[in-house]
């Protein structure tokens, strides 16, 4: 029994419960103890903040303020829409243009960067625009939490603002840039609106504070027009501070100069409500990981003494029942119908009919959007459109591949529930868990050089995220049967596609050329998009093809070891068998409710995150 936890805070009941927990699964089954305490140890990755805001607001110089390096990420206006900078820690300084899944990064001169990330400035000859920049360096915010600088250009009513919230939907916590010039636009509380649910934290900073005498009353209208027409976040805190001020403090004439600019900057404090925040919430999310791993091992457990009971309780009975079960599976295994791989075959088929609808209509939507866009631009608002069109391509593509994970994911849900029943997906569920079972690894696309014609490449990246680009092998349980449950395969077209051809091909500037562009560069996307699609499909259902026949073959195997443990409750004599039901009924009940109680501190860390 544990200790009461009445007027303990939630971070506490939920460390009492897990050491709880983790005591009672230790009894019963060290190694599975010992894997959630492994999970434990390796939890979560580094917590990250995405700064999001409208160009001009002084986005980059906070940026630049809150890692104390100056200079750090380009102050520029005219940042290219499709370039994210991702900060991270790291002893020395260095920076690299990254393509996840398609090019080796390439490394940049700290004192190039700005060539990289600014639309005003051309990149070195030969290079293609990046996915991303990650910058890293020994910053000692950066060993807490990762930074990412979205861009600026185009605005939040635009392309830019559905990339910019897919970005801050990855993060920790999103930090919301304004200024103290005047109070919030409409696209500012529109992006806010649309971003209310995708969101758990934001932060908000009101920039330029030294700049404009009036701040106070901006920052009360910016409160009041939250409440109005963004009530999710009314409320909502805001960190006035002046980068410029911060900056200033390494030119003062002495250290207590130096420290009262700082402090008057508002930096330090917002640097210190970051921490608190954002690092506070990554352990609540690591303690959650843990209970998750917790309720898969005491599912596992639950599943294995009810076995053990009904065989202490039915005898014979038992053992007919799981010599049938074994027979019906092993004629699954070597029917040359096999009816489960032809229900998984068949989900494939509707899951790529279902996504190449959405993709042409998605492709449709943009079309027609930029054919709009076009018709009412002026001269020089058509060299813009390029990026824009690069924006919207990535934004489909990731619209794409975030349905075909969740496609997927009910394929073999389906494909699940066809072969197991709940009882033995909880087995099956830790045992994949554990890294038991084969890994379902989607291969990336062949790699080709660049040429110079042909350089509207489509990349597929395999992430987990901004500032992510490494190939990772999930077990099958990583795809379909833990929750929360994400295919590790995103499809990224675009990349810069627009942005080079508006440059290669001198034809932009007329709005019949760009017309006719705009149907050439969607319909080769779109091409490419499911060609993509078309593969991965493919892959995917070889492998969890696979995936599904040897957990047939590890259930059989299981089987076969309960009814050996059945042989040995028949021989037993009344009394003994009577004695041991009595210790099997005691564990089940501690397993089953200590599942029970891992599930309900589960549901409260959500209440608690979607609150939040």
């Amino acid at each position: 029994m544990s200790a009461p936890s009445i007027g303990l805070s939630l971070p506490a009941q939920v460390k009492q419960a897990r050491e709880a927990l983790l005591s009672t699964l230790r009894e019963i089954d060290p190694q599975a103890a010992k894997w959630v305490s492994a999970q434990r140890d390796a939890r979560g990755r580094k917590p990250s903040v995405v700064v999001v805001g409208e160009t001009n607001r002084g986005k980059s110089s906070l940026v630049n303020a809150l890692l104390a390096t100056p200079g750090l990420s380009p102050v520029d206006a005219d940042v290219a829409t499709a370039t994210y900078l991702a900060f991270d820690h790291a002893e020395q300084w260095q920076a690299q243009a990254c393509y996840p899944g398609q090019l080796a990064p390439v490394p940049i001169p700290l004192d190039q960067l700005v060539r990289w990330v600014a639309a005003s400035h051309e990149l070195p000859e030969g290079q293609i625009p990046p996915r991303y920049v990650e910058v890293t360096g020994p910053v000692p915010l950066l060993e807490r939490m990762s930074i990412v600088d979205t861009p600026g250009v185009g605005g939040l009513d635009s392309m830019h603002g559905e990339l910019a919230m897919e970005a801050a939907a990855n993060a920790t916590a999103l930090l919301f840039v304004v200024d103290a010039s005047s109070p919030f636009t409409s696209s500012e509380l529109q992006f806010l609106r649309n971003m209310g649910e995708r969101v758990e934290t934001v932060l908000f900073a009101l920039t330029k504070t030294d700049q404009f005498r009036g701040w106070r009353q901006v920052l009360e209208a910016d409160q009041e027009l939250l409440a109005e027409h963004a009530p999710r976040f009314a409320g909502a805190v805001f960190h006035p501070v002046s980068a410029r001020m911060f900056e200033m403090a390494s030119k003062a004439p002495n250290e207590q100069a130096a420290g009262m600019l700082r402090e008057r900057s508002g930096v330090i404090g917002l640097q210190a409500a970051v921490q608190e925040l954002v690092v506070g919430r990554s352990v609540m999310l690591g303690e959650a990981n843990t209970l998750r791993a917790l309720a898969s091992a005491l599912a596992e457990q639950t599943s294995k003494f009810q076995a053990e009971r009904r065989a202490l309780s039915a005898g014979e009975a038992e053992a007919e029942s799981l010599r049938e079960r074994r027979d019906q599976l092993a004629a699954e295994r070597r029917s040359s119908t096999r009816g489960w791989q032809l229900k998984l075959r068949g989900e494939v088929q509707r899951t790529r009919v279902e996504i190449g609808h959405e993709a042409s209509r998605q492709m449709r939507d943009a079309q027609a959007h930029f054919r709009q866009q076009i018709d009412a631009a002026k001269r020089e608002q058509l060299a813009e459109l390029p990026q824009q069109v690069d924006i919207a391509l990535q934004t489909v593509s990731r619209r794409v591949s975030a349905q075909l994970a969740e496609r997927l994911n009910r394929v073999t849900n389906v494909a699940l529930s066809e072969l197991f029943s709940a009882e033995e997906l909880d087995v099956i569920r830790a045992q994949f868990a554990r890294g038991d079972g084969p890994p379902v690894v989607l291969r990336p696309p062949d790699k080709r050089p660049p040429t110079a014609e042909d350089k509207l490449l489509v990349f597929m990246g395999i992430s987990g995220g901004v500032g992510a680009g490494k190939i990772a092998a999930l077990p099958l349980a990583g795809v379909a049967i833990l929750n929360p449950v994400v295919l590790p395969a995103t499809i990224v077209i675009g990349l810069g596609a627009g942005w080079w051809m508006a440059r290669t091909r001198k034809h932009a500037a007329d709005k019949q050329h760009m017309k006719q562009w705009l149907v050439e560069s969607i319909a080769d996307a779109r091409s490419t998009l499911d060609q993509l699609v078309a593969e991965q499909l493919i892959e995917a259902e070889q492998q969890l093809s696979l995936a599904l026949d040897d957990a047939l073959a590890r259930r059989i195997e299981a089987i076969e070891a309960e009814l050996k443990e059945v042989d040995k409750t028949i021989k037993m004599d009344a009394q003994e068998r009577a004695k041991k039901l009595t210790v099997v009924v005691k564990r089940l009940k501690d397993v089953s409710d200590g599942r029970d109680r891992a599930e309900a501190f589960l549901a409260k860390i959500r209440t608690v995150r979607d609150q939040g």
